[in-house]
């Protein structure tokens, strides 16, 4: 399995990474090339995301009816099943249609988070590793040592100057903020406010943990995230106030009339 992995996916990004570097300038060549390549990779999976951040919207749209039928059939769980099923399939709506397009996502990023780790190796082990998944191709080969200098960064070290992981953290805040609906649940805001606060301060503690390089990938991930969510629906989504009592965003170019 793990051959299969590094022959489908690994290896293509890897050298891919690499390859692209040797086309930049030297002083900037890697975290260029990360940038490059996170920007390529998200444009691919532009129709997947697309589809998770329509059936997010589709869901919370559908939370008021959701919550008005597990009140009404709150001591009988099986007809309270069958009615929500049954609002799901008259509205077109799959529940779990924003949980696959996450699920296709998750081996293109484990992939650049394994190329970005391997493409920075620093020990002879870790560049043992390496040689192991390039391809003999002699762009790749003239593009190594890599240089793993970047603005005020070393991509092969943690960032301690708090920069990137104050950036990484408010830019994944901002993301979770534009697509969580408030709840009229007060449990259920309760654990959404919780994970949107929780869920940026330990990415930005990742960041002092891991190599720059991989926030780096991380930031750049979070803006085009961000990016397409704006155009995507229009605005800042629930992040203003006045979203708090709409059920979903405004749809592009849609007159209120």
């Amino acid at each position: 399995m793990a051959n299969l992995w590094s022959l489908i996916i690994l290896n293509p990004v890897l050298n891919g990474l690499i390859a692209l570097s040797s086309l930049l300038p030297k002083a900037v060549e890697f975290g260029l090339a990360i940038i490059i390549l996170t920007i390529v990779v998200r444009l691919i999976l532009t129709p997947v995301t697309l589809r998770q951040i329509n059936s997010t919207k589709g869901l919370q749209s559908m939370q008021p009816k959701i919550q008005e039928l597990q009140k009404k059939y709150a001591k009988n769980k099986q007809k309270l099943q069958q009615e929500t099923m049954k609002v799901y399939k008259e509205a077109g709506v799959n529940p779990i249609g924003c949980m696959w397009p996450m699920l296709i996502q998750f081996p293109v990023w484990i992939a650049l988070y394994q190329s970005i780790m391997k493409a920075l190796a620093t020990t002879p082990e870790n560049l043992l590793d390496l040689s192991r998944h390039l391809y003999s191709w002699h762009i790749v080969n003239q593009a190594l040592p890599l240089n793993s200098h970047f603005l005020w960064l070393d991509l092969a070290l943690p960032d301690r100057t708090l920069i990137l992981a104050i950036l990484v953290g408010g830019t994944m805040w901002l993301q979770q903020k534009m697509t969580t609906a408030p709840s009229p649940d007060p449990r259920q805001q309760s654990t959404s406010s919780m994970m949107t606060l929780m869920m940026p301060l330990m990415f930005g503690m990742f960041v002092l943990m891991f190599p720059s390089g991989l926030a780096l990938f991380w930031l750049v991930s979070n803006v085009i995230g961000i990016a397409t969510q704006y155009f995507v629906t229009g605005g800042w989504g629930y992040l203003r106030p006045s979203s708090a009592g709409q059920s979903k965003p405004r749809p592009v170019g849609r007159r209120a009339r």
